[in-house]
């Protein structure tokens, strides 16, 4: 800063980046979260990411994320990628979507955002100057693009058509990337299905597995969805009643185990959790944590222990018939108890 008022500029070093670039189509059973984990997997056979800490390679570190060759993921599920951005060590993430999935979610964020105008949310000059942003955007949408002779740190090509069966990340590192084939049979005391990892797809795939169980869970599971949205749609659709059928323990929609500073898991306890980490000690007191979909942690809580490949894929196959309800988003401008509330607010003018 002294630098900076003393010269009147401001020197920085432009990052470089690593480009992942996905390709082939996705193979059955295998969720986004399979391909978060898919990165660093990827990464540690190119010899380009150590687990040891000692002489410790990490190709993501300090420099940017590109990822390419999912153009038509929902901005949802392109939040999962980018948030997991943080665990590489990375300065940033980019994801390159196509314009739909953009203009699909800022229609509903602007309905969500005068909702909450209505509700009495927030400053309502910011919110205002949010919702105006997305407007001229929309009336003109342009995406950035990297240039055609764009040079990168690394290139990764992950062929979708080789990824046929999940991938968890072991305890207690999230750069331990392996394949459920290496893990399974270990005993798993509690799941956690939560963080800003997860959406309302997710909690819902959870909820058609545990639908068909009868009794209570051999493990102790937690449910903590993202938002109060989520817990609101996921009530209205019947899922909280199937989670505390079979004995869940549901949280406050936020952070729960995955902030560290909250409620904890068994001290010792293995663990299958969808949060965004798995540092020592972070859930739990000598917890040992595995990192996984949402769909397996169900599959693990309904089995005591981590799936077999072909276990979780018998599981995965019941959620196919239902997928396109499943995994619907929260598309808040389709929703009537927000429109409503959504087409009575007047925008102020700026000043």
């Amino acid at each position: 800063m002294a630098f900076a008022a003393a010269t009147g500029v401001m020197p920085l070093d432009m990052p470089e980046s690593v480009l992942v670039r996905f390709k082939g189509e996705l193979q059955p059973g295998i969720t986004l979260r399979d391909l978060v984990h898919a990165i660093p997997y990827a990464a540690i056979q190119k010899g380009l990411l150590t687990v040891e800490k000692a002489g410790k390679k990490n190709i993501f570190s300090g420099r940017i994320l590109e990822i390419e060759g999912l153009p038509t993921l929902k901005v949802e599920q392109a939040f999962e990628l980018a948030d997991a951005s943080a665990e590489r060590s990375a300065a940033g993430c980019t994801i390159k979507l196509d314009k739909e999935p953009i203009i699909e979610y800022l229609k509903s964020n602007i309905v969500m955002l005068k909702w909450m105008l209505s509700e009495g949310y927030g400053d309502v000059r910011t919110i205002t100057r949010r919702i105006k942003g997305m407007e001229e955007w929309l009336a003109n949408p342009t995406l950035m693009e990297a240039d055609k002779d764009a040079e990168y740190a690394e290139i990764i090509e992950i062929d979708l058509a080789t990824i046929k069966e999940p991938i968890l990340c072991a305890p207690n590192d999230p750069d331990d990337a392996r394949l459920l084939s290496d893990v399974a049979g270990d005993k798993i005391d509690e799941v956690f299905i939560g963080s800003c990892m997860t959406n309302i797809g997710h909690f819902r795939a959870a909820g058609k597995l545990l639908e068909k169980y009868q009794g209570e869970l051999p493990t102790r599971m937690w449910i903590a969805p993202p938002t109060k949205m989520d817990k609101d749609q996921l009530t209205e659709e019947g899922y909280y009643g199937i989670f505390g059928r079979v004995g869940a323990r549901i949280e406050i929609p936020g952070c729960s185990l995955c902030m560290g500073n909250q409620a904890r898991v068994a001290e010792g306890a293995s663990v299958v959790s969808t949060s965004t980490r798995n540092f020592p000690n972070r859930l739990g007191k000598g917890a040992n944590v595995y990192l996984a979909s949402a769909e397996l942690a169900a599959v693990a809580a309904i089995l005591g222990k981590i799936p077999t490949v072909a276990e979780y894929l018998q599981y995965a196959k019941a959620l196919d018939a239902t997928a396109a309800d499943t995994y619907r988003y929260l598309n808040f401008n389709e929703i009537a108890s927000y429109t409503k509330k959504a087409d009575a607010v007047i925008l102020q003018q700026a000043v």
